[in-house]
């Protein structure tokens, strides 16, 4: 895994840069420069590229009934922070709603598997605990949440407490076990610690958490980078923020710039704002996010699911292609009681994924409505995963059609609607042909089959943040609801500001 920023760029990820309010107020919202993960040294290829991130969302969308998945370069988003007091350093990890963990490599770390996976020349070097991090203790609040709820005892056992100790509950001198982590294609273990976690600010004083809580790894497989977790559980940043401060805790959104994969416009930081409380986030004065870019949040309510708590479940009702509207499947509207069934609205995850007789119905209403005389670009979709993708212009010709794709809307429940800007759903590059000779321009959709999984105890759909792009998406906590507005992400910094 690489982080693609050269010492060049505008935001480089490995210095503090971060937009804030002129002091800190319990009212005001902090602003995190999100920096996508897309590094050109890893490409060869836009074929290389998209069969990259189409093979990692297949991956991730179907270890979601599982586990947690890793994150990748080329798909995801990073953030930064500063840790500890001596030394107080910077700490780069993936932002990653479909998780609920803060992690990362910790000195000395060891690696199996990590070759091809990360850049040595900026890839953040691992953390190197400072002399005021302090391990959490097997009887914490901590050491049950990361090990999913096992009872004092049991982990006063694992530490090696004295049976005397544990019957006494005095095992507070017991440092919590070692926990572990499996992904798609990789995992890591890992020690609880906590130390100071800080936010530095345009004013002194700086937001300072003085007991913040983190997993330190020493070992990994295929994992080099670690994770900011803002899922839903309990050891997640969003809940350890709303210790500190409700308001940080209660809601949190991002605005992922709009990209398709054009490096120029990937170096442009993606705002992800914490506390996020205005007179913009009120009830629906209107139901459907359209073409503009100052539009009011449209939401749709969490769908709570027993077996994967922490997820961001939501219903979809229908997507139209056009004017046809489509139903979605039942089990995309609502959970069962053995956790089937639901969206997932997923930061770390690159394409939509959809079941396949639903995805199916989508991609022939599409090709129906394409103009006339559009060719499916069958090679094209084997080297990339995407599918379907046509030539989109003659060969010879400049200019585009991209005008006569059709519209796609995603209706969520609660009657709100999210209409798509097109370069979300429909990713249009030169490509060389077989042999690189003859260039032909090519349309692919950039929805995918997520397969047939009636009874995987998991859901059956994914929002992923390529078709998040151009939207605010903000997580009410509080009110349990997912909200999508329309904006100009790269201009939000001066907005809120």
């Amino acid at each position: 895994m690489a982080l693609p920023m050269s010492s060049s760029s505008v935001f480089p990820i490995f210095f503090f840069i971060f937009l804030f309010f002129s002091s800190f107020t319990s009212s005001k919202p902090l602003i995190f420069p999100l920096t996508h993960s897309l590094s050109s040294s890893h490409f060869t290829t836009t074929h290389h590229l998209l069969k990259s991130t189409t093979t990692h969302s297949t991956t991730r969308f179907h270890r979601h009934r599982q586990v947690s998945v890793a994150l990748s370069p080329g798909t995801d988003y990073t953030m930064s922070f500063s840790l500890g007091t001596s030394p107080k350093s910077t700490v780069t990890v993936y932002m990653d709603t479909g998780s609920d963990t803060v992690w990362f490599p910790c000195k000395p770390f060891t690696c199996i598997m990590c070759e091809g996976k990360y850049d040595p020349k900026t890839t953040p070097l691992p953390h190197n605990l400072s002399s005021s991090s302090s391990p959490v203790t097997c009887q914490s609040h901590a050491c049950s949440a990361v090990h999913s709820g096992l009872p004092t005892s049991d982990l006063c056992a694992a530490a090696r407490c004295p049976l005397e100790s544990i019957e006494m509950s005095e095992c507070n001198k017991h440092s919590c076990p070692s926990f572990y982590y499996a992904y798609g294609d990789g995992s890591f273990v890992a020690r609880l610690y906590q130390d100071s976690f800080e936010i530095p600010m345009s004013e002194p004083p700086a937001l300072v958490i003085k007991n913040f809580t983190f997993g330190c790894a020493h070992e990994a497989l295929g994992e080099p980078i670690g994770v900011a977790g803002f899922g839903r559980g309990a050891l997640s940043l969003p809940a350890q923020l709303a210790q500190f401060s409700p308001h940080l805790g209660s809601q949190f959104s991002y605005c992922l710039v709009s990209h398709s994969f054009d490096t120029d416009r990937i170096r442009q930081p993606s705002p992800l704002i914490l506390g996020r409380v205005d007179s913009g986030i009120g009830e629906n004065k209107q139901k459907r996010v359209g073409n503009t870019v100052a539009d009011d949040f449209v939401y749709t309510s969490m769908l709570e699911n027993i077996k994967h708590p922490y997820y961001y479940y939501v219903g979809l009702e229908a997507v139209t292609v056009g004017s046809r509207r489509i139903p979605a499947p039942e089990n995309m509207k609502k959970i069962d009681g053995k956790g089937n069934g639901g969206m997932v609205v997923d930061s770390g995850t690159t394409y939509t994924m959809l079941p396949e007789g639903f995805y199916k119905m989508i991609v022939l209403e599409f090709g129906k409505r394409l103009k006339s005389g559009y060719k499916r670009a069958r090679a094209v979709e084997d080297r990339t995963g995407l599918s379907p993708c046509y030539y989109v212009v003659q060969p010879g010709t400049k200019k585009g059609t991209g005008q006569n794709v059709p519209q796609l809307v995603l209706h969520f429940g609660g009657n709100s609607s999210v209409v798509m800007p097109r370069s979300n759903y429909f990713y249009e590059f030169m490509d060389g042909g077989d042999n690189g000779k003859v260039k032909r321009r090519v349309g692919c959709m950039t929805l995918m089959n997520g397969g047939y999984f009636p009874d995987s105890g998991g859901p059956v759909g994914l929002l992923g943040n390529y078709q998040q792009q151009g939207l605010e998406v903000v997580y009410d906590l509080l009110k349990k609801r997912v909200g999508f507005a329309r904006r100009k992400c790269s201009s939000l910094w001066d907005t809120l500001s």
